[in-house]
């Protein structure tokens, strides 16, 4: 038998549709930015239909913080060696 309860990533596209108005009312750069987090939230979509939480929409927010936070990390290694290289460049 099928499963219930619509994938995640059904959801994921449903609830995305539910803000198109606010997509819509959004200036161009900012838009693409908003488009951007739900990207991000797809690409934890596989780990947010394995939780399988009522709150859906919860899942949405965790999973867009989660590609935040990796983005972040990724750039403060990026700016540690960054500022590693600039450091050896001076001593020479």
């Amino acid at each position: 038998m099928g499963r219930t309860n619509p994938t995640f990533r059904d959801f994921l596209s449903d609830y995305e549709g539910r803000w198109r108005d606010y997509r819509r009312a959004l200036r161009h750069e900012t838009g693409e930015d908003f488009d951007r987090l739900f990207e991000r939230a797809r690409r934890h979509a596989d780990a947010a239909g394995y939780a399988n939480d009522p709150d859906r929409e919860l899942l949405v927010v965790v999973s867009m913080l989660l590609a935040h936070e990796t983005e972040l990390r990724r750039l403060r290694e990026r700016v540690v060696a960054l500022e590693a290289a600039a450091e050896g460049d001076d001593g020479a």
